[in-house]
């Protein structure tokens, strides 16, 4: 009779899974803040809650996401380590369009089978983009289902939490008539849209990830998997330093749908697509797939991550800031009072576009 467990036999590896735990412990902990208490390893991570007495009137934010389609691209790659940028992107950059600064991230993957070195590369990432958002990694799950996963089948989700004052909370309480609208550029597709973009490309053109393309400058795959952008420590650095109304975090849906959701009823923000060129990426899933400029535009960020609302007399600061972070930035509108009912939208794309 075989040694192997009943659980093993059904195709759940209990020693992978802690093999898995083993590689990731090092980079879980490059991320510690001082709150944290404990290690890895126990039912539920510990945050030092007595950080909220800095605050006057401290209100907790929460996010949860995952990455989406975009985890079926590294698996044909068998690159694992930067998805976890994809997935904190999606998650502290809801929280730091509030003005909230994110203090930890949970992560959950399924997979199908447990192999230790691709789960700890996964954690890798994640981990390196808590690091980069200034969190820490408090915890997480690994689950095995097997024959509802194919042994090389994984997905990834996450939840983070952190905390802003309250009468600092960042909305459209705040916008006001006559505020500028700042670009932040992302550095790619990001995280949104991969649906349209494997149809497109891989399932109706036929291309295939290691297809070397020209406008692209490497090769197709390379270009489906550049990490998410992760601005949370940019942008509280921003909001320390300029006066800022509200921001958008600009994910699915795409610019207009999401930046409409900071604006209070009574005003209207107009975006001049004529003051940026989106990426060839973008260009290039519009016209292999023959997408109409509304669909793209309702889809994909366009090559802006992130849109801030502030004073128009500080977008030359901003911008500079910004710079001085390794972050481009430009004006690319202005925010106004809606002319009446029948006005269409709450954003305005102007028709002059380069793209």
């Amino acid at each position: 009779m075989s040694n192997e467990s009943a659980y093993a036999r059904a195709g759940v590896d209990i020693e992978a899974g802690e093999r898995a735990v083993d590689l990731m412990k090092a980079h879980v902990a490059a991320t510690r803040r001082p709150e944290v208490l404990g290690g890895l390893g126990g039912f539920a991570g510990f945050f030092d809650a007595s950080a909220l007495g800095k605050y006057r009137h401290p209100v907790l934010a929460t996010s949860t996401d995952g990455v989406g389609t975009k985890v079926a691209i590294a698996q044909a790659m068998d690159v694992h380590d930067t998805i976890g940028f994809d997935l904190v992107g999606m998650l502290v950059d809801d929280l730091v369009v509030v003005g909230a600064e994110p203090w930890f991230v949970t992560d959950y993957i399924a997979c199908g089978r447990v192999d230790p070195n691709r789960i700890a590369n996964v954690v890798k990432g994640i981990a390196a983009a808590c690091a980069k958002a200034g969190c820490s990694l408090l915890g997480g799950e690994t689950a095995e289902h097997p024959g509802l996963l194919a042994p090389e089948e994984y997905d990834v989700a996450g939840a983070t939490t952190g905390a802003v004052e309250y009468d600092e909370i960042l909305g459209p309480q705040r916008v006001q008539e006559g505020d500028a609208l700042l670009a932040v550029a992302s550095s790619g597709l990001h995280s949104n849209g991969y649906s349209l973009v494997r149809k497109v490309l891989l399932a109706d053109a036929g291309w295939t990830l290691d297809r070397h393309v020209d406008e692209l400058g490497r090769t197709l795959g390379e270009e489906l998997l550049e990490p998410t952008t992760v601005y949370a420590s940019d942008l509280l650095a921003l909001v320390r330093q300029v006066e800022v109304h509200a921001m958008s975090h600009v994910t699915g849906g795409g610019l207009a749908n999401n930046l409409a959701r900071v604006l209070p009823d009574d005003l209207v923000a107009t975006v001049d697509r004529s003051t940026w060129t989106p990426a060839p990426i973008f260009t290039l899933v519009q016209q292999v797939g023959d997408v109409s400029q509304p669909d793209i535009e309702a889809t994909l960020n366009m090559g802006v991550g992130m849109v801030v609302v502030m004073p128009e007399a500080n977008i030359s600061e901003a911008i500079e800031v910004l710079a001085g972070r390794g972050l481009s930035a430009w004006q690319c509108g202005h925010v106004s009072r809606r002319g009446g009912p029948d006005e269409p939208g709450a954003v305005l794309v102007s028709s002059h576009s380069r793209s």
